[in-house]
């Protein structure tokens, strides 16, 4: 199964900050086939005087999206993240991991449920997703 991941900081030194989380992705999701250069947007949904560094990664792994969701909540813990955005309230954060999308066997796989939307509710309306993730794409359209 191929995972998409968006990933997001404003905090401290950004750039590295996106690199330890696709190192940490590798490490336990599995094997990132493809990432993204990195984009940088203006915060959406709130007010900072803080610039995002965004970035799209694919990883393969065998671990069902719920897990994935797990490490990747752990993963942000780890690097500091403190708090979660709540009732769509957005903050300055030193990392943020969503799970975009995941397709199994070339089906994407839709999911409802209370702790996971698959594909990304919001990800068509927010550039900083959709430019990184035609990106990836065409990285692994090239490799087949």
């Amino acid at each position: 199964m191929l995972i998409y991941f968006g990933l997001g900081s404003n905090l401290g030194n950004r750039e590295l900050n996106l690199r330890t989380a696709i190192q940490l992705l590798h490490e336990r999701v599995g094997d990132c086939c493809a990432c993204s250069s990195i984009y940088r947007s203006a915060p959406q949904g709130f007010i900072s005087d803080n610039e995002f560094a965004n970035m799209v990664a694919v990883c393969e792994t065998c671990h069902s999206p719920e897990q994935v969701l797990l490490i990747t909540q752990q993963i942000e813990q780890e690097m500091g993240r403190t708090r979660k955005s709540i009732n769509g309230i957005y903050h300055d954060r030193i990392i943020d991991i969503d799970l975009l999308q995941a397709i199994d066997n070339s089906k994407h796989i839709i999911q409802h449920s209370p702790t996971l939307t698959l594909p990304h509710p919001c990800m068509q309306e927010r550039d900083f997703v959709m430019i990184p993730l035609r990106e990836v794409e065409s990285i692994l359209n090239a490799k087949q």
